[in-house]
């Protein structure tokens, strides 16, 4: 009997997942532990393992497609079985989705309504009523011209389309209202030629990523929802330069079963700041609207940027890490998350969140939702200091 597969939960922030790509197609023979499809969720696009064997029978969403956490995208059975898709309940449309096409839908009939309307209301301003005879038809400016000149529109015949009278016919029945016309000024000419621009690109709208879409989500939340302070400080890390100097040329020429490693500046970051939450641990708590919880452990995430966003890999128990350790676990979750390899462990559960902003020499940033203290700012960048004709060529300063 064949059996369907449901879209996991593949992050705690989930509700709907879109099928990026099919590994498997219909009529292929899987195991368990096979990875049969790509999925898109708000964080990263992730491979979906099934632990069932048999044959692929029905790919039920088809690339692109997106349905709710927990309904059923294929269908797993016995070779030569058979399996109608079409006994299944239909997928709920996600609010926001069914909200968009509501609108599009009111709009239609609202501007099909408008359209309609528009001749109506202009029809009246080409008739004017005389008393209790006939509306005549005559243009504004018409009009105007005979009010001055004492004409009777009534006796002049129109010229313009369906006998409406223009101007040219109240100048024939009176010449001496030519006279009083003013005529008109010639335009001004344009001091500067008119440039029109021959486009930098090609204008149109470009759809939004579901990890852009939770980015913007996310920030609109934790900018409204929690108050913002930011402290700041410089910090000399001249000794710390040195030290990792020293470490790298010691250690990078060995194999990594000999223990050789190479440290970045973030490595340091890392574990300074891991230290600091160890000591200080009233600072690694989280919101959790009723109550604040103290968290037991050390997870630092840290930002990795990819080309649709940016990625927080979780380094979990870092207090119980040395520098070592720490530094190849942040390669090795790098490494994952530029090839969107990271499984939902990895991307959840962080009590402190570091970023690198690089050589920027300010940028504020926004709290992790539920996190309750500030986001940890980083930044690194060049600086020369003369004293003593010596040269530096990193600074880090980090704000709490």
């Amino acid at each position: 009997m064949a059996i369907t597969i449901d879209m996991p939960k593949l992050s705690d922030t989930m509700t709907v997942g879109t099928v990026a790509n099919w590994l498997k197609n219909e009529g292929d023979s899987i195991e368990s532990g096979d990875i049969i499809a790509e999925i898109e969720t708000d964080k990263a696009t992730m491979e979906l393992e099934v632990f069932d064997e048999g044959v692929l029978l029905k790919q039920i969403v088809p690339v692109g497609g997106q349905v709710p956490v927990g309904a059923p995208i294929a269908a797993v059975g016995e070779a030569g079985e058979t399996f109608d898709s079409s006994s299944l309940p239909a997928a709920d449309v996600p609010a926001e989705t069914e909200a968009v096409e509501t609108e599009e839908a009111a709009e239609e009939p609202e501007t099909a309504a408008a359209a309609e309307a528009e001749p109506t209301a202009e029809a009246p301003s080409e008739k004017t009523p005389q008393g209790d005879g006939p509306a005549i038809k005559a243009s504004p400016l018409a009009k105007k011209l005979a009010a001055q000149n004492g004409i009777d529109l009534a006796n002049v015949t129109g010229s313009g389309p369906n006998g409406r009278i223009v101007k040219n016919d109240v100048l024939a029945a009176n010449p001496a209202a030519a006279k009083s016309t003013p005529a008109k000024k010639p335009a001004a000419a344009p001091t500067t030629s008119a440039i029109i621009s021959a486009g930098i690109a090609e204008e149109k709208d470009l759809p939004v990523s579901k990890m852009r879409a939770v980015i913007a989500k996310r920030l609109l939340q934790s900018k409204t929802t929690a108050p913002h302070f930011y402290l700041e400080t410089e910090v000399d890390v001249g000794a710390l330069l040195e030290l990792r100097k020293q470490l790298n040329s010691e250690l990078s020429e060995l194999s990594p079963e000999q223990g050789g490693v190479k440290f970045s500046v973030n490595d340091f970051i890392l574990k300074a700041a891991t230290e600091s939450l160890r000591r200080v641990p009233e600072m690694n708590r989280s919101w959790n609207e009723s109550t604040i919880r103290q968290h037991s452990a050390v997870n630092i995430s840290f930002g990795v940027a990819i080309d649709d966003g940016l990625l927080t890999p979780v380094i979990r128990d870092a207090d119980a890490k040395g520098l070592k350790a720490i530094a190849s676990e942040a390669k090795e979750l790098i490494g994952k998350s530029r090839s969107n390899k990271l499984t939902p462990n990895e991307m959840s559960g962080s009590t402190f969140t570091v970023t690198n902003l690089g050589l920027r020499r300010r940028q504020l940033h926004h709290l992790q939702p539920r996190h309750v203290r500030r986001y940890r700012i980083l930044r690194n960048h060049q600086y020369a200091q003369r004293r003593n004709s010596l040269s530096r060529s990193d600074r880090c300063s980090p704000s709490d």
